[in-house]
């Protein structure tokens, strides 16, 4: 920045694991949300490597890291991002599209995960339609679509306020509780309190990891 080199994340050395429920935590501009790209394959590290199931992520051609990402990983925004002319469904089952999923499995799917996050009658709206809650748990039913190894969620409770993101809490419980693998970085304590695994952050650096 400005012809000064910053060390986004300097040293960092992490093993998440199957089944893991871990929150990073730590004050802005520590390097959280850097780390949650690198480790999902948006960015590439300068030095080092990132695997997921022992596959090497820098060795993988742009394709190749494109479909990973589509079928291993899935991803929740702080501001959801879903496509505002699809409704609840088509969103969630736009990344089984992607993958080649057929209709009647794509469909059957989104709608048992709008279920197991409480909008089953929410099918058919639009997200414009939604509240910000459950614009948010459309948004988890999408990135749960193709079956991801590890779901990677960046503030999922930032843009809500506190009793519609006690919802989120819960449902980030359930998946803990059904095997979802979840890494989740955080300024929300309550969420960070949920976890069973709670990584610190400062300065680029882990500066504790620490298991409930």
């Amino acid at each position: 920045m400005n012809g000064e080199v910053v060390h986004a994340l300097r040293g960092v050395s992490l093993t998440v694991r199957q089944g893991d429920y871990a929150a990073i935590v730590g004050p802005s501009g520590c390097g959280k949300s850097t780390l949650l790209q690198l480790l999902g394959g948006i960015d590439t590290p300068s030095r080092g490597s990132v695997e997921l199931g022992g596959i090497p992520l820098h060795s993988l051609s742009d394709r190749a890291l494109t479909r990973l990402r589509l079928t291993r990983l899935g991803f929740v925004f702080q501001r959801f991002h879903l496509l505002p002319v699809l409704t609840a469904r088509e969103n969630v089952e736009l990344p089984m599209a992607e993958a080649g999923a057929g209709r009647e499995e794509r469909r059957a799917r989104a709608l048992e995960l709008l279920d197991y996050v409480g909008l089953a009658a929410r099918a058919d709206h639009r997200a414009t339609q939604l509240s910000g809650g459950e614009m948010q748990r459309v948004a988890i039913a999408r990135a749960l679509a193709n079956r991801p190894a590890l779901i990677l969620a960046d503030e999922p409770t930032g843009e809500l306020d506190a009793a519609t993101g006690r919802g989120i809490l819960d449902l980030f419980r359930r998946l803990s509780h059904d095997g979802v693998t979840l890494l989740v970085v955080t300024h929300d304590e309550r969420l960070a309190a949920e976890a069973g695994r709670v990584i610190h952050m400062l300065d680029g650096v882990v500066v504790g990891d620490t298991a409930r």
